[in-house]
């Protein structure tokens, strides 16, 4: 069956079906015509005043560079919309940095320093008087000046007032990306559709978060306050900026709105009329940040959750094997303290949710009670279709899969090893690309704040990844567990529960969505209501029975009513007065409450500090099952009012200060530091870092252009070639092969190994892989061999339960990966260490840690090798249509689209696709040369 990719807003987005020949060309230029505006003018002297004092205090030499592709310009009028749709045509800087960032796959090997702007942005402070664009004073205000450069078109935001610079970033903001912040404060108060249309892929997306952040208005205000109340004078700071920021995102609204500038997809969603200009496009209030704050928490800040699988997937064990002899297979399988596991931090240990010696208060469901609480009622018209019903399911196992989002990396080595004796990091985030993309590069000046980089956009009154004067950070998912599953025993009826004795009513929080076809999106109309029952233990995700009682399984996580609490970490990071160095940065982000990995760099010193809010869980209770919803196994000191708790200390965290090397690849943090995806073991992402980066730094003399080209080949390598393919072979070629037809494939195989085993053109631009029949021999093998080698032993209901926790595969065509097809972010989950260790151990070579099975021919040699060779003899004759079997971007049988990387429209300007690699949407390259 085709591979679907998803599809989200106004991905639909198409010229009227009425107007023949998609539109006529004279009928475009008329209606182009009528609705182009003129550009402001430069205002060069301007602009070198106001940036004189950023570009004196800016100590990186030249040598700090970035990229975000596609490019700055998120937004485009009704007419270049058209445009786009019907030629092709680009608004000015909506792709300019594409081209740079997809180049790198095939211009890094010959990489040197002073070509590393080839690929890159310069992230110097300022902009060179003969490089400005534009300068605008946004709404007349004195006290800031927004500059663009030529080149990219990133705003320069400089202020002389707090205020004023604020102000600034929110219209900036606004410029570069009003129609996609629109879209997601509707996705985080679950309007989505209702706004932007009932396609069931924005039924399905609306959904997915307002599951995880059911919040009401009071809720969203709530936790503002909270926010303010609890940081003394930091969080009075951060309300004014935030009002300032609203102030000017309200601004940009007001003037394009007169100006006829607006986002087109505001026209073409029905929200405003080309011809009359009728219609209102919506003020921003603080509400809607919080709203959109949870969305991007729950994307890549909220590790844990799954416990109710892994529940289930434990029972499926123990019915197996006996309740002794299943729990060791299982927790082989988990893999929370696998010895092999490649460390971010290599010394230490920092015990975290490990398993209790003797576990207390675990509430396992009685098999087959377990049941979804239900999200959508009361569907009407096009909600009630079947597409609809498909897109809530996905949605909700979107949303309750323990295997969350991880992406990004970061690699960083100390000066001690660097050519130039100063730290080099090349990190960023991997957030997924959209068109426009998620995040804005922006560069903010003003009384408190010296920064450049990415932020969220419509959260970008700070810059949340990027440098400062003298230093840079940047993070990547860490994923440890703040998530917890809670058996409430139900009271009464289905709708009451005990807590702490009391029966106690649920509260019930609703939202109902209708729609009406737009231009945009032609889904009849339709309805429906979401409803969610929480409890003081989190909102109701199954019910299910406990030893014959009927529960409601929660989900508790710590930093719920708590997404503003973060925006004081970024404060902190932004403002030069408070980064001084290692130990004043980790001091910022321990502010920051999401699960990740924050990495610094200065001149002089590299740090690393995971940050969350870790709660403290009661002595005997296993985090990786439900609980007991009773004040025995209850986080310590927790206050269900506002839901805080006791949190692990600092010193409890994995940090450091001037390690030889920091790598990061969403792998295991440091020694019994357990993280809540499975499959942290011996095979990993992360080693593709780990290799390169342990020889330079043993080689010496790292630069920045080393630690680039370390990187780039880390992303286009298949994980499963590099480091589990071998021992495939091993056991393989251990008696002579006699098929013609496997020897052919072997063949392949190990000269692709031995080219290094990469998924790259054979040409830049050539859109045709080197080593093509080796890759599609792979893509059609693995799933083939690890349910061959797996399955037998552990049974089809224990391995579905295995696949449920863990899948099999993530090569960069699979559709079923966290971000789906196209998304670049590849091997991350998948069967590579369980492959790895049991080859091993059939082997009879050392593997600490193993399975609790040798599970391949039940461990022995030459019945694994028979299962091997007949799953290669079967994957070999798959052609490239079956292997790749094409979706709504590719055609069946191109293997290169198949993995290539496409934009996933979230507006009306398209892009065209670019080959595939395995790196961070937003990248910086760092060195500074001298400190404060």
């Amino acid at each position: 069956m085709p591979r679907r990719a998803p599809r989200t807003v106004v991905d639909r987005m198409r010229t009227p079906s009425g107007i023949p020949g998609f539109l006529k060309t004279a009928s475009v230029c008329a209606l182009i015509a009528g609705l182009l505006s003129p550009l402001a003018p430069a205002a060069a002297s301007e602009t070198a005043d106001a940036q004189a004092t950023a570009v004196a205090n800016d100590r990186c030499g030249n040598q700090c560079s970035d990229i975000l592709p596609p490019g700055q310009n998120g937004n485009a009028t009704l007419a270049q919309i058209l445009l786009n749709q019907a030629f092709g045509t680009q608004p000015e800087h909506a792709e300019d940095q594409l081209g740079p960032y997809a180049n790198l796959a095939k211009g890094y090997p010959g990489l040197t320093n002073d070509k590393i702007n080839t690929f890159f942005n310069d992230a110097s402070f300022g902009v060179p008087a003969d490089q400005v664009a534009s300068s605008l004073k946004p709404a007349g205000r004195g006290d800031v000046t927004i500059v663009r450069d030529k080149k990219t078109g990133v705003p320069h935001i400089t202020g002389t007032t707090r205020y004023g610079t604020e102000f600034g970033a929110g219209y900036a903001a606004a410029q570069d990306r009003l129609w996609l912040m629109d879209v997601f404060r509707h996705v985080g108060r679950g309007q989505l559709t209702s706004f932007a249309g009932g396609a069931p892929s924005n039924q399905g997306l609306e959904q997915q978060f307002w599951r995880h952040a059911p919040y009401t208005e009071a809720d969203l205000q709530a936790q503002i306050d909270n926010a303010v109340a609890t940081n003394g004078e930091r969080g009075k700071q951060a309300l004014a900026d935030v009002k300032a920021y609203l102030d000017g995102i309200n601004a940009y609204i007001d003037t394009s709105d007169k100006g006829r500038t607006f986002p087109g997809e505001y026209v073409l969603t029905g929200h405003k009329d080309s011809v009359t200009n009728a219609g209102t496009i919506e003020h921003f209030k603080i509400t809607d940040l919080v709203a959109l704050a949870s969305v991007i928490g729950a994307l890549f800040g909220s590790g844990g959750g799954g416990e109710v699988n892994n529940a289930l997937s434990l029972m499926a064990a123990q019915e197996k094997y006996g309740v002794t002899e299943g729990t060791k297979v299982w927790e082989s399988f988990r893999m929370r303290n696998d010895p092999e596991a490649v460390l971010t931090q290599h010394d230490g240990s920092f015990p975290y949710a490990t398993k209790p010696a003797d576990p207390q208060g675990t509430a396992l469901p009685d098999a087959g009670s377990v049941k979804p609480e239900p999200l959508v009622y009361d569907r009407t018209g096009s909600a009630a279709t079947a597409g609809a019903a498909d897109a809530s399911g996905e949605a909700a196992k979107t949303a309750t899969s323990s295997a969350k989002r991880g992406m990004s990396n970061a690699l960083v080595v100390s000066g001690k090893h660097t050519a130039s004796g100063h730290p080099v990091a090349v990190f960023g985030p991997q957030t997924g690309y959209f068109a426009p993309q998620l995040l804005l590069l922006q560069e903010i000046q003003g009384p408190g704040i010296s920064a450049r980089g990415a932020s969220f956009a419509g959260l970008s009154m700070y810059v949340e990844l990027g440098r400062g004067q003298d230093y840079a950070w940047s993070a990547t998912t860490s994923g440890q567990d703040i998530i917890d599953s809670y058996a409430v025993e139900l009271c009464q009826d289905d709708y009451h529960y005990l807590y702490r004795g009391t029966c106690t009513p649920m509260e019930k929080v609703e939202q109902k969505n209708a729609w009406k076809p737009t231009t945009a999106d032609g889904t009849a109309a339709g309805s429906y209501t979401m409803r969610v029952w929480r409890t003081k233990y989190g909102p109701v995700e199954y019910r299910a029975t406990v030893g014959g009682k009927k529960v409601a399984y929660t989900t508790l996580r710590s930093s719920f009513l708590h997404e503003a609490d973060s925006i004081i970490g970024f404060q902190m990071l932004n403002d030069p007065d408070h980064v001084k160095g290692p130990d004043s940065f980790q001091k910022a982000v321990q502010h920051i409450n999401y699960t990740f990995n924050w990495f610094y760099a200065d001149s002089e010193h590299t740090a690393y500090y995971n940050s969350g809010d870790n709660p403290v869980r009661a002595t005997g209770v296993d985090a990786e099952f439900p609980a007991w919803a009773r004040p025995a196994y209850e986080w310590r000191g927790w206050d269900p009012a506002t839901n805080t708790a006791d949190y692990t200390p600092p010193s409890a965290h994995p940090n450091s200060i001037d390690q030889d090397y920091y790598v990061s690849w969403n792998n295991k943090q440091a020694r019994d530091y357990t993280t809540a995806p499975w499959g942290n073991g011996s095979v990993h992402r992360g080693n593709l870092l780990e290799d390169r980066v342990k020889k330079l730094v043993q080689q010496g003399g790292v630069t920045r252009a080393a630690l680039v080209k370390a990187m780039a080949d880390a992303g286009l390598a298949d994980l499963r070639a590099e480091a589990v393919l071998p021992e495939l072979l091993k056991v393989v070629n251990s008696s002579p092969i006699t098929d013609p037809a496997v020897a052919a494939a072997v063949s392949r195989l190990q000269a692709w190994a031995a080219a290094g085993g990469k998924r790259t053109e054979t040409a830049a631009g050539s859109k045709k892989y080197a080593d093509a029949d080796a890759i599609r021999i792979l893509d059609a093998w693995w799933p083939l061999l690890v349910k061959a080698e797996f399955e037998p032993g552990l049974g089809s209901g224990l391995y579905a339960a295995m696949t449920a926790s863990l899948p099999v595969d993530e090569s960069p065509s699979a559709a079923h990966g966290p971000t789906g097809s196209h998304a670049g972010s590849s091997f991350q989950y998948g069967w590579w260490s369980y492959v790895d260790k049991d080859m091993r151990a059939v082997l009879g070579e050392q593997v600490k840690g193993p399975l609790a099975r040798t599970y391949c021919g039940d461990g022995r040699l030459a019945a694994c090798r028979d299962t091997l060779v007949g799953t290669l003899k079967t994957a070999a004759g798959k052609t490239a249509a079956q292997v790749y079997p094409g979706d709504e971007v590719c055609a069946a049988g191109d293997q290169w689209c198949a993995d290539s990387i496409n934009h996933r429209t979230l507006g009306g300007i398209k892009h065209g696709k670019i080959s595939w690699q395995n790196r961070p949407t937003y990248q910086q390259v760092v060195e500074f040369t001298s400190h404060r």
